[in-house]
């Protein structure tokens, strides 16, 4: 069945130097706000993350022996609660309705059935990591709604480990598009209270390349169906710079 694997913890090295370069402009933008130019000042957002994936009728996954022949009956695949970890810096425009977003996703508690170094079969934990480099098109701003509800359209370029059997490459990149909606559940409080910004977010993704075909075959399973590209997930949204 489809698994996440972990591509190297050196990759979280990454994430390290981003933050420590990131930091210092958002800490200077909170004393200083410039005004907007193309790109306005960022923020940093930390998000716990509930995925379920894949989402409705998953693809059935057929099971070879060594000479390719079947092994039992097709199994389909199911839904699984995927918790996430992501850090993401947003970056506004001057563009109406348009920003950008950046994140890194962590799967502190995945699990992979396939050593991603030594090659060894068993149970190991998968604690993988993601990118993502997102246009956001927002189709409904707090301004029209109070302030208690916000939702964008994502065009997101995801940068996760391969899943197909000719990926030239540990991790590709995939087209993944994103229905994201907000519900800012604190926006009664006051001007200035930090809770006022947390967000519970709902989020359905549709990733449109990059996933097995029906016909693929990975290790000893070949797919008989596509997998499913459609995942949902629910946020909760904490703000941790510009405050």
């Amino acid at each position: 069945m489809r698994t996440k694997r972990v591509s190297g913890a050196v990759i979280g090295g990454w994430v390290a130097a981003s933050i420590l370069v990131a930091w210092p402009a958002l800490a200077a933008a909170q004393e200083d706000d410039p005004p907007c130019r193309v790109f306005c000042t960022p923020d940093f957002k930390v998000e716990p993350t509930f995925t379920f994936e894949p989402l409705g009728r998953g693809g059935r996954v057929q099971e070879l022996d060594a000479a390719g022949n079947p092994v039992g009956p097709p199994v389909r695949e199911a839904t699984e609660l995927v918790p996430e970890l992501i850090l993401a810096l947003g970056i506004p425009t001057e563009i109406p309705r348009i920003g950008f977003t950046l994140e890194t996703i962590f799967t502190p508690a995945g699990q992979t059935d396939t050593h991603p170094f030594t090659g060894a079969s068993g149970t190991f934990r998968d604690n993988g990591i993601e990118f993502e480099f997102e246009l956001n098109i927002d189709w409904l701003t707090g301004d029209q709604t109070g302030g208690w509800v916000e939702s964008h359209f994502d065009i997101v370029d995801k940068f996760s480990s391969g899943e197909r059997p000719g990926d030239p490459s540990v991790y590709t990149h995939k087209l993944n598009f994103e229905l994201d909606t907000a519900f800012l559940i604190f926006n009664w409080l006051p001007e200035g209270n930090w809770l006022k910004g947390v967000e519970v977010e709902g989020s359905l993704d549709y990733v449109a390349t990059g996933l097995p075909r029906a016909g693929d075959v990975i290790g000893n399973e070949m797919w008989l169906d596509d997998a499913s590209p459609w995942g949902f997930s629910i946020v909760l949204v904490f703000p941790m710079a510009p405050l």
